[in-house]
């Protein structure tokens, strides 16, 4: 069985890294304004601020906090079990926009050209995957770093399984769990199953927010116990809607809860970190037109960019279409046979070239994704718009890939 095997290949003090890759991509369209590929016009700016995430995340990665496992996660469609138990979870969603919609097969190209293993299997939610390798990481002794802020993502936190939030440089453990939901994080699946959740459909026990759903599983201990003593409480309100809403609640707690058992297609062995081949990454930020993406890359690596070719399939002017989707969730590449002890993908310390060139501040090459940044940009972005006299969004020039 792939756990069997994926709990041998680790060992205690290793680190497990899984970006939520799910999560990446809506910060990263919503957070940049439209950015259109020179050669045939292609909406590509969901790709860029993917890229330029996964970029300062790997580069500037702690020594202290370098993995020797490490891979992106992705939902791989919206029917999960979850919609076979509750037809209307996540049912009232609207669609992705339209033109993020193409950028979807090119942000998992982008990952490969990373080096680094893209995991997503059909039937299951990213969330479970993720929930599922921090198990295994747990059980073996190891640790694990969830890169995510997904209030969704807070019941896997303990003593081994920390949550990095990268738009706010924040890390997430027990203390940060109980002081979003004021319970711990093995109670935040009570929590989450009285309030519901809008966003996802699930329907909870109406009128019973977090504070008070806290203050009841604090007394009652659990979900079930509280529903059995419903008739107990004072509050006539509340006592009602206990007793009337009960299966919802039941319901709405099978919902939430993340499934850490999950038959994973690529055991976690398969996760463990090395070098990337720098050209190939080279060679998918030539096809994108990345241009300063490719400067950093190509300076960090010291590869020479022009000796590199853009990478044919994916290049502007000879295709109008995305490459195809993934189909079975085996985008992970082997781990080295025989290979060093793992090294973090870009994981050199920063160099003064990083920081200057010829005196002068280097410009950023992907958004800060700060919200001082994002105000500062698109405050950036009106005013070039008006000067234009154009009704669409200008791209800040900071932000540009030229």
């Amino acid at each position: 069985m792939a756990t069997k095997s994926a709990t041998q290949s680790l060992k205690k003090g290793d680190h497990v890294f899984l970006v939520d890759g799910s999560s990446y991509i809506f910060r990263a369209y919503h957070a940049l304004p439209p950015l259109t590929r020179k050669s045939d016009g292609l909406q590509l700016n969901a790709v860029y601020g993917f890229c330029g995430m996964l970029w300062k995340l790997l580069r500037d990665m702690k020594p202290e906090d370098r993995p020797t496992h490490l891979a992106v996660v992705f939902d791989k469609s919206e029917r999960t079990f979850r919609s076979e138990m509750y037809p209307d979870y996540k049912a009232h969603r609207p669609d992705p926009p339209d033109d993020l919609i193409p950028q979807f097969a090119f942000i998992r190209e982008a990952v490969h050209a990373f080096d680094l293993p893209c995991l997503e299997q059909a039937g299951f939610e990213a969330d479970d995957l993720i929930a599922t390798y921090v198990r295994i990481a747990c059980e073996a002794g190891a640790t694990a770093t969830i890169v995510s802020s997904d209030k969704d993502l807070m019941q896997l936190v303990n003593d081994c399984v920390l949550m990095y939030d990268t738009m706010k440089d924040r890390k997430i453990g027990i203390p940060e769990v109980i002081e979003k939901f004021g319970v711990p994080p093995e109670k935040v699946i009570e929590v989450q199953a009285l309030i519901g959740d809008s966003t996802d459909n699930v329907p909870g026990v109406p009128g019973i927010g977090v504070k008070t759903a806290a203050q009841l599983i604090g007394e009652y201990g659990d979900l079930e116990t509280l529903l059995e003593r419903a008739g107990e409480i004072k509050q006539e309100k509340r006592r009602q809607s206990l007793i009337e809403h009960a299966e919802s609640a039941r319901l709405s707690k099978k919902l939430v809860t993340l499934d850490d058992k999950v038959k994973l297609d690529v055991p976690i062995g398969d996760l463990v970190v090395h070098e990337p081949d720098h050209k190939k990454l080279l060679a998918f930020l030539k096809a994108m037109e990345f241009n300063t993406l490719i400067r950093r890359v190509a300076e960090f690596s010291g590869v020479d960019a022009a000796e590199i070719d853009a990478n044919a399939a994916l290049a502007g002017g000879r295709r109008a279409s995305p490459p195809p989707a993934e189909t079975d969730g085996r985008a992970a590449r082997q781990a080295v046979p025989g290979s060093a002890a793992p090294q973090l993908p870009l994981g050199r310390p920063p160099q003064p070239r990083d920081l200057s060139r010829q005196g002068r501040p280097e410009a950023p090459d992907y958004p800060a994704m700060t919200p001082q940044m994002l105000a500062a940009a698109r405050a950036e972005a009106a005013r070039n718009v008006k000067r234009a006299g154009s009704s669409g969004r200008a791209i800040p020039a900071s932000w540009r890939s030229t």
